[in-house]
């Protein structure tokens, strides 16, 4: 059975297109209100449902955010889609979401498909990226940020700004001390581990990996303690499996314990595993640490030492705060980076 049309409701109610559109749609002309309880009498005898495109130009609001995430199974843009999710409640929106790669081409038509249904803002959750590889697609994204918001739109971005981009009005970072935290988690540390650190990072030009790296380094310096070595790998918990026989190899031959610092938390789950699968277990024989404090560590073993980010509140301030802001975090040591007893080194 074919769906109602407006032109039936304005028929069957005696009225114009018009009206009907006017009565329906949410304009700010309204008629008396005889003839819009005659229109929405027929609607609802017809089982008509408004059109929402029609609305958000009547409106000159669609009700909608737009969120893009990296990827939406990983706890870290979940918990941040939880955020603005909560604020769009309160705005009385819906959210769409887009799970992109991070590449930002991907995020560039997400930006597009968004503008085109008219959403009042748009959210982007993850790690900008400044490889040589994505040059073009930052230039292409910040053209379509740009002309978003010089179209009214709003847009809010988590961490860094989008490369390239120019405009001012309508646009806002949530600032994340990466770099600080991670200097902070170094340094508590340092006051109990005696050995060798290392950092598993995401590729070089990840400017959130990139940070938390730049910041272990410093508060290492801070503490007197030599420079970590940085090994590169996927972003993700992947990407920390992949590092894990070569980590295993190396604290198998080595006669000092080692403390891993993975830049985020689903690194580090990946690393833990892997490592328990080449028979190294944490912290009998290493310890370590992630970033991120993500909600799935409630249940993982053993409890893992971290740096707790308000995530869900920076979701919040990404959807809601139209003149941006900040947060603060905290270092979470756990079970993971205890030294045991019977290995005080």
């Amino acid at each position: 059975m074919a769906a109602s049309t407006l032109s039936e409701v304005a028929r069957l109610a005696g009225v114009s297109l018009a009206t009907a559109s006017r009565v329906l749609n949410g304009s700010s002309r309204k008629p008396a209100e005889e003839i819009a309880e005659r229109v929405r009498e027929a609607a609802d005898k017809l089982g008509y449902i408004p059109n929402a495109q029609a609305q958000a130009l009547a409106k000159s609001s669609s009700g909608l955010i737009g969120l893009i995430v990296h990827d939406i199974a990983d706890p870290y843009f979940a918990a941040i889609a939880r955020g603005v999710q909560d604020a769009a409640r309160q705005q009385n929106r819906m959210v769409l979401l887009a799970s992109t790669s991070g590449a930002p081409l991907d995020e560039k038509e997400a930006v597009a498909a968004f503008a085109a249904r008219r959403a009042d803002s748009i959210v982007i959750a993850g790690s900008r990226s400044v490889r040589p590889g994505d040059k073009d697609g930052n230039a292409q994204l910040a053209a379509e940020l740009d002309r978003y918001c010089r179209n009214g739109g709003q847009v809010g971005v988590v961490g860094h700004p989008v490369a390239g981009s120019s405009v001012t009005e309508g646009y806002h970072v949530v600032e994340v001390p990466n770099q600080e935290l991670a200097a902070s988690l170094a340094l508590e540390l340092a006051g109990t581990h005696h050995g060798d650190f290392l950092v598993v990072a995401g590729p070089e030009g990840l400017l959130t990996s990139d940070d938390r790296v730049r910041g272990f380094q410093g508060g290492l310096k801070k503490a007197g303690r030599p420079e970590a070595e940085v090994i590169r790998t996927g972003f993700n918990r992947d990407g920390g499996y992949d590092a894990g026989p070569g980590l295993a190899a190396r604290i198998k031959a080595s006669a000092e314990r080692l403390c891993i610092f993975a830049v985020n938390d689903v690194m580090a789950i990946g690393i833990t595993a892997s490592l328990r699968s080449e028979g190294v277990w944490i912290p009998r024989d290493a310890t370590i640490a992630g970033f991120d404090d993500i909600e799935t560590l409630r249940d993982f073993r053993p409890a893992l030492s971290t740096v707790y980010l308000p995530l869900e509140e920076i979701g919040r301030l990404a959807a809601g705060a139209a003149e941006g802001g900040s947060v603060s975090g905290s270092v979470k040591l756990r079970r993971s980076t205890e030294v045991p007893a019977d290995n005080p080194a």
